[in-house]
């Protein structure tokens, strides 16, 4: 976690969040709007610039806040203790505004109803087996980076990202705080809120799983 005044700390993670979420959704609407109904080409659309806008917020932001943008990662810094317990709930409501903000900026750009629910649904034990897996992959990948390669942390979660919305059944939510924000649109990203829970839930597992399984795994010898 870096070591910043707690004000430019909650502005990173709104204004990161608010980014992320407007390059996924804007991204998806574009993609849909020129695959001509090629859904393979679309996601491939979706994809790119989701992995690529991490790369760039986690390296301009990570010295500010670390560049969570994700209330699961920010509760297993909490765990790990590479955050204090006190910024939790505060780094979380920032998130969450940040990515519901994002959405909306992107329904602005594309002249769309700012205001809305998403009708698609994505349900079933694959859908949350793969969060599950998904959120595990991405904080595997954080603390393997902070334990070996810190520098290196902005390039492996963009092409951790990138891969994981192909690998996975439910392509890589993997963040409670993007969950709740793309339920409130009904374009090519979104997911209906009346099946956000169980993915937001399958994320806190994945996190916690690896949270701990990375404590030994990547425990350091000398100590």
């Amino acid at each position: 976690m870096a070591h910043t005044s707690t004000s430019r700390a909650y502005a990173a993670e709104t204004l990161g969040t608010a980014i992320l979420l407007a390059t996924v959704v804007g991204s998806g609407i574009m993609a849909e709007n020129l695959a001509g109904g090629n859904v393979a080409i679309a996601l491939l659309g979706n994809t790119l610039p989701t992995g690529a806008i991490l790369v760039v917020l986690i390296t301009t932001l990570g010295p500010i806040s670390g560049a969570h943008f994700n209330p699961a990662v920010s509760l297993a810094m909490c765990l790990t203790g590479e955050m204090p317990w006190a910024r939790l709930v505060p780094f979380t409501a920032c998130q969450i505004v940040g990515a519901i903000l994002g959405v909306w900026i992107a329904h602005a750009m594309f002249d769309l109803s700012i205001f809305q629910f998403s009708t698609k649904m994505r349900w079933g034990t694959g859908q949350w087996i793969a969060e599950a897996v998904a959120t595990f992959g991405l904080l595997f990948t954080i603390f393997g980076g902070l334990r070996f390669n810190p520098p290196a942390i902005p390039l492996a979660v963009g092409l951790y990202i990138t891969a994981a919305y192909w690998f996975t059944a439910s392509t890589s939510f993997a963040n409670p705080a993007v969950t709740i924000a793309r339920a409130l649109t009904d374009t090519f990203s979104g997911i209906a809120p009346a099946v956000a829970p169980p993915f937001i839930a399958a994320q806190l597992i994945g996190a916690m799983a690896a949270t701990y399984l990375c404590r030994w795994l990547f425990a350091n010898e000398k100590s």
